[in-house]
């Protein structure tokens, strides 16, 4: 069996090439559809057991979806030309208030694709100026442009969907 890094480990470097921006904007559309797939005909009895009482499959898609308004605060900072990153709630409070082993997983996968399509809405039209500010990350400490950023929320995804995989499989 693999081991996933603990997210809080990694490390990223600030250099994500701008020419690659429209591969990474396909990348994070492509995100919901893998989730669902990933948890397609899964027994409901599997999608909420928390192995080792760390979050279920259905808890770690209901965390991709939390995490939305963070992600797209980050891209108003970098419209908004602020001078660093929103930060996130590292004790990630909002999925463990949310209850996502009691609401339909249906429901939870189609909030993700609504919040991820505007996000990404919001990205496609903006100007150069927004990709070209660097703003620190409040945890990483490390200045980040937009690019970077979101290769930052892809990383999250599939880190994400890494674990989803190891406890559904």
């Amino acid at each position: 069996m693999s081991h996933i890094t603990r997210w809080f480990e990694r490390k990223f470097e600030s250099s994500y090439p701008v020419e690659l921006l429209p591969n990474l904007l396909t990348r994070l559309r492509g995100t919901p559809a893998r989730l669902e797939e990933t948890l397609r005909g899964v027994a409901r009895e599997v999608l909420i057991a928390k192995p080792g009482d760390k979050w279920s499959a259905q808890e770690q898609a209901g965390h991709l979806f939390d995490l939305e308004p963070l992600w797209l605060a980050r891209v108003e900072d970098f419209v908004a030309g602020r001078d660093h990153l929103t930060a996130a709630d590292l004790t990630n409070r909002r999925t463990e208030e949310a209850h996502h082993n009691a609401q339909p997983l249906e429901q939870i996968l189609s909030d993700f694709r609504d919040a991820r399509r505007t996000l990404l809405h919001r990205v496609e039209g903006l100007d150069a100026l927004s990709f070209s500010r660097a703003l620190p990350h409040p945890r990483l400490k490390t200045p980040m442009r937009l690019g970077d950023h979101l290769y930052f929320v892809a990383e999250h995804d599939d880190h994400h969907l890494a674990r989803i995989w190891e406890v559904v499989s």
